[in-house]
């Protein structure tokens, strides 16, 4: 009463605090079906024990690394942890467990090791197991269990923190509905009917021990996780304690609470100080057993953290409703306190602190949701420098179009006149002086300001010499358009309805990357440019056939000549067709000789087969976020109960895929690649995909270590033979039939191991895949002699469709982990990212290499044709990018730019770097080296 104790923090709730974090634990799995099926104790508990239960709602990106940071924190962690994920560094944030561990707690961790990274020497004992290595469902749960009995029988501890990670494990390699997570959430049921029975029994008198049992993230309906959907950010937060009260009815449903809240309570029940930077509220029924004037001392201790981290953030934090409301609130707890003194334990002042009380929960809870708003602080710095540089190059790439499309398929940067112009030097100190203003007044941290002097004065030159690069490439094409032509050009180079199309579409995409819509469902984009594709294919394949074909044949020649004439003349287009005739009309002549009798009719049937197809591929898995949840093909087959009939679909989809694949390869090839695919049935079946026919009970599941690396030995084996024709027709002889086996031979061992990584459902879309190349290439390019820039764009269309077709979509969750630890024991990084980004992919990624060996192989090509097939893919690739980079930066403050438009920006970058890899193939499988 005398003296004010409001700056000292109030002593501790409970004794002993254990955490028990459930990787990947739904709501659902506690508090719905299968939580009375599978975990009866806790049910029980929830239901009519002393236990506070709520769902907690996490934020995305719901990955384990940035929601323990939430967790123990209190913050919202940044987008960028997605990728940090994998290889965690020390948290430097004040945290819950850097507070016990200053206020002399004694904390034992066992399970995931991203703890272990996140807080170094803050344990006095742990154990960590990997997280990353999913193929594993048991040792990695006992390896946290073994020393439960031993911890829980001592008394020199005061926080025990365990992190199960089987269950996420399960969901990644099987998904939710999976037999294994019964047995699996019974595991977890008496793990924790052991530790509550155990905390129970040693409990004093005086201080209660607490339980905590919560997950980081859940689980979507595919089982995986990082996106937004309900499944994935609804996880159950149970606190159970003697302290509580007993149930006296069973709750309905539970409250929702933030995920960030769990940090600030966990705080006032250790009496330890609230982490500077938590924008959490404290879960008040947890503290509601106190006094009165304990409970307002708590929630004005958290009001209070509110509101300074409200004023270091931002300038006008008076005007905020949420401080104003907590102004308010503090002046009548003021007043609350001063009736309390006086000695009135009446009624009035009871009500009168529920009152005070209600003031500070709404405060709280205004103030929480401001500063969740305000976390996002953009380096827009550092992002205009990088964006500046994209669009640079993207100028460049636009503006050698017609010289890296012309007969000699040159991309020439003229470099030596901008880097000795005044020009040049002047950009460079004009923007080192721009730099060095920025950096000295910035008041927040900038990346671009923390680099050496030396790689920034290095990046001030490089966007000083493409800029004068830029002006040079201006000039030049004035100076070509003043020199009047040698002759009169005839509009050859009128748009065919292709042309107009690959110009609509690829604009038509490029915009739609604006709207969050468009993002989240943008697999509709891709199916609906590939179908109208197919219907103008169809449409050229009549005229070629029919109508031209009643023509003149004799005009026709005529014009052949002139055309002859003009094409020698010309050297702007694109010639490298191998007809030599660049008109329509040259064209049907040509081609009705080429498609006779039965051909003729497949030709035309081609497009519509492809139709078919497609359809097929987009009822196999359901992808996007709108109509995710809908039931498919891909569900249909992995569901337990159809395993007779997956395995029959995989082992023909294999079949197809050797049939498809054989034709190009020598004997040995061939030998190997049929070995190869049976290697990969032998492994499916021994991690229990799919069943051999003479198989009837549930035999052993093994992680098919040994069957995985069978197929690696073949792949490897199939890829060096196509390396060594590749290196000799390179080397020794210029050899094109050579260079196009090798190639081939590349191919097919990529394909080799696409059908070891992709999950059995899949294996139809590889099949898929191979089709309709053969037939496209047979019927369709062939005859209607398209160049090589609208093959390559044809190539890159269906590539973005495969991406979608095999199940992937702009968000996190769709990436599937389990392909990067097939054939491994352990977690090895860059094996585990080089085949997850390949299986993620893959078919961009087939298609590239198939342009590359169809544009190889056509003989009668002229010889730029893998010039300009680089060019267009790396032109393709680099449009939506470059004006993606310029939209997210203009939408950074946009509603869904953590949920929707950075895991896009993620997999752009991605892209980016797998289409670099595919250019650089191109570069050095080019003869002419241009």
């Amino acid at each position: 009463g005398m003296v004010s104790n409001w700056t000292k923090i109030p002593p501790p709730l409970f004794k002993k605090v254990v955490i028990v974090l459930i990787d990947a634990l739904r709501d659902d799995f506690v508090f719905g079906s299968k939580g009375k099926q599978f975990m009866p104790y806790t049910t029980q508990v929830v239901e009519k024990g002393t236990s506070y239960s709520f769902i907690a709602e996490a934020k995305p990106p719901t990955v384990t690394m940035p929601r323990i940071k939430a967790l123990m924190t209190g913050s919202i962690p940044g987008f960028i942890d997605v990728v940090v994920n994998l290889n965690s560094p020390a948290l430097l944030d004040d945290n819950l467990i850097w507070q016990a561990k200053t206020a002399g707690k004694r904390i034992i961790f066992y399970g995931d090791d991203t703890w272990v990274k996140l807080f170094p020497k803050h344990f006095v004992e742990y154990d960590g197991t990997t997280s990353f290595f999913v193929s594993d469902f048991t040792e990695v749960d006992d390896n946290v269990t073994r020393h439960l009995d031993r911890v829980l029988k001592r008394e020199d501890w005061d926080l025990l923190i365990l992190h199960y990670l089987g269950l996420d494990h399960i969901g990644h390699m099987t998904g939710p509905n999976s037999p294994l997570v019964g047995p699996k959430l019974r595991e977890m049921d008496n793990i924790l009917k052991k530790i509550h029975i155990s905390l129970l029994s040693k409990e004093e008198a005086s201080l209660p021990n607490l339980l905590v049992v919560c997950g980081d993230h859940g689980m979507s309906e595919t089982g995986s996780h990082g996106g937004s959907s309900d499944g994935e950010v609804h996880t159950p937060l149970l606190f159970i304690s003697s302290a509580f009260e007993k149930r006296s009815a069973p709750l309905a449903r539970p409250e929702h609470v933030q995920q960030t809240d769990l940090a600030s309570t966990l705080a006032i029940g250790l009496g330890l100080p609230i982490s500077r930077n938590s924008v959490g509220n404290l879960i008040l029924p947890v503290v509601g057993g106190k006094t009165m004037r304990e409970q307002l001392r708590f929630v004005h201790l958290n009001g209070f953290q509110l509101s300074r981290l409200l004023q270091e953030n931002t300038p006008a934090y008076e005007k905020d409703p949420g401080y104003e409301h907590f102004k308010i609130a503090e002046k009548s707890h003021g007043n609350w306190i001063k009736l309390y003194l006086e000695g009135n334990n009446s009624e009035i002042l009871l009500n009168l602190g529920k009152k005070v009380l209600k003031q500070y929960l709404e405060a709280l809870k205004t103030l929480s949701s401001s500063l969740s708003k305000q976390v996002a602080q953009y380096d827009m710095y550092s992002m205009m420098v990088g964006t500046v540089i994209i669009m640079e190059v993207l100028l460049l790439l636009l503006l050698s179009v017609p010289k890296a499309l012309s007969k000699r398929a040159e991309f020439e940067l003229p470099l030596s006149p901008p880097l000795f112009s005044l020009l040049f030097y002047l950009m460079c100190l004009l923007l080192c002086a721009v730099h060095v203003i920025v950096c000295t007044s910035a008041e927040s941290l900038c990346y671009f300001c923390s680099m050496s002097w030396l790689t920034a004065v290095g990046v001030m030159m490089l966007i000083s010499a493409l800029l004068c690069g830029i002006l040079s490439a201006i000039a030049k094409i004035f100076e070509n358009s003043r020199v009047p032509p040698k002759s009169p050009v005839v509009s050859s180079s009128s748009w065919s309805e292709v042309d107009l199309l690959i110009l609509a579409g690829t604009i038509g995409h490029v915009l739609s990357l604006g709207a969050s819509s468009f993002i989240e469902e943008e697999h509709q984009t891709w199916y609906f440019l590939i179908n109208t594709l197919c219907l103008v294919l169809c449409q050229e394949l009549c005229r070629n056939n029919f109508l031209l074909k009643e023509c003149d044949l004799h005009h026709s020649t005529n014009v052949k000549q002139n055309f002859d004439s003009i094409g020698e003349t010309s050297e702007c287009k694109n010639i490298d067709i191998p007809a030599p005739s660049n008109s329509k009309l040259g064209k049907a002549t040509s081609s009705s000789e080429f498609i006779k009798g039965s051909d003729k009719w497949i030709s035309l049937a081609t497009p519509w087969i492809i139709l078919i197809c497609c359809r097929l591929l987009r009822s196999l898995n359901q992808t996007g976020v709108q109509w995710a949840h809908r039931p498919d093909f891909g569900h249909w087959f992995t569901s337990s109960e159809h395993k007779s009939e997956l395995s029959f679909l995989a082992a023909v989809s294999l079949l197809m895929i050797f049939f498809l694949v054989q034709r190009r390869c020598s004997l040995v090839s061939k030998i190997a690649m049929a070995l190869g695919l049976l290697g990969v049935y032998s492994y499916r079946a021994a991690i229990g995909n799919v069943i051999f026919p003479w198989q009837h009970g549930g035999k052993d599941i093994s992680k098919g270590i040994i069957e995985a690396r069978f197929v690696y030995v073949f792949v490897l084996g199939i890829v060096f033979t196509g390396t060594k024709d590749l290196l000799k027709s390179q080397v020794i002889s210029a050899d094109s039939s050579m260079k196009s086996t090798g190639l081939w031979e590349v191919y097919s061992g990529l394909v080799l191991l696409a059908a070891l990584l992709f999950r059995p459902h899949n294996l139809p879309v590889l099949v898929f895949c191979l089709l309709i190349q053969t037939m496209m290439t047979k019927y369709i390019w062939i005859p209607l002699k398209f160049d090589a820039a609208q093959i390559t764009i044809m190539h890159y269309w269906f590539g973005q469709a495969f991406f979608y077709f095999q199940g992937n979509s702009n968000g996190i969750a769709t990436v599937d982990i389990s392909a990067g630890f097939v054939g491994l024991d352990s977690y090895v990084e860059i094996p585990a990212i080089f085949l997850t980004a390949f299986a993620t992919y893959a078919g961009p990624f087939l298609w590239a290499i198939h342009l590359l060996c169809y544009l190889s192989s056509e003989v009668s090509r002229n010889s730029a044709a893998v010039g300009h097939g680089c060019f267009c893919y790396a032109l393709m690739r680099s449009i939506p990018v470059a004006i993606y980079v310029v939209l997210v930066t203009g939408l950074r403050y946009h509603l869904f730019i953590w949920s929707v438009f950075s895991p896009k920006l993620l997999y752009e970058g991605v892209h980016v770097f797998i289409t670099a890899a595919v250019c650089l193939f191109f570069t050095a499988m080019d003869q002419k080296h241009s």
